[in-house]
């Protein structure tokens, strides 16, 4: 199995790396600075580029049989730019598969119906930008005919996984606070290696 990433230098990104390898999973990764990424993840196909240049994107993904997408928002539109451009070239190259890492925020609210959380008192976060991005990516992939996955942790402190996964699909799990950046990560990995999830939301909380 190959599979491409985008993020992967970040705090999920860099766990699923390698977790992938470690169990003889080639993995391509698109990195902005080569150096730093040869010390977070060494053993991946590094290529240097950008995640909002088509040509960059399509290097990373050729070969693959799944993309792995762990990008943030950074307050920048680099989220709602570039996922088009890889559900694009995906269909170009045949690649079926797309896992990424969302929010909480786009889960459905249970407190007003047809709302998301973040446009709800459901959410304690008051900015809103980072949610719509997310948001994009959510609408971008339902309008596809890719088979996709949207892990939603609730709020990502550091730490390794503890095991403590709740999860329940298009909705945060009842009374859910938290979630370890490892449990986030390891959940990331089983889907890639079972896809129990296609075409869903997924909640994550301790």
């Amino acid at each position: 199995m190959k599979i491409a990433i985008f993020g992967a230098t970040g705090r999920v990104g860099r766990r699923v790396v390698n977790m992938a390898i470690r169990e003889n999973i080639e993995v391509n990764a698109l990195v902005r600075d080569i150096k730093k990424a040869e010390q977070i993840i060494p053993e991946a196909s590094l290529i240097k580029g950008d995640v909002t240049n088509s040509k960059d994107i399509e290097t990373t993904i050729q070969g693959c049989e799944l993309v792995f997408s762990a990008l943030g928002t950074d307050k920048t539109d680099t989220l709602s730019k570039a996922i088009p451009m890889i559900i694009h070239l995906m269909k170009k190259h045949q690649i079926a598969r797309m896992i990424t890492i969302g929010t909480a925020g786009i889960l459905n609210s249970r407190l007003e119906e047809n709302k998301f959380r973040f446009e709800t008192n459901e959410s304690k976060r008051r900015l809103t930008f980072a949610a719509r991005e997310h948001l994009s990516v959510f609408k971008a992939l339902s309008q596809s005919n890719l088979s996709w996955t949207i892990l939603c942790p609730t709020y990502l402190p550091e730490g390794e996984a503890e095991g403590h996964i709740r999860y329940e699909p298009n909705f945060l799990p009842e009374g859910g606070k938290k979630i370890t950046v490892g449990d986030t990560a390891q959940f990331a990995f089983q889907e890639i290696k079972s896809a129990r999830f296609p075409h869903l939301r997924v909640g994550l909380s301790d």
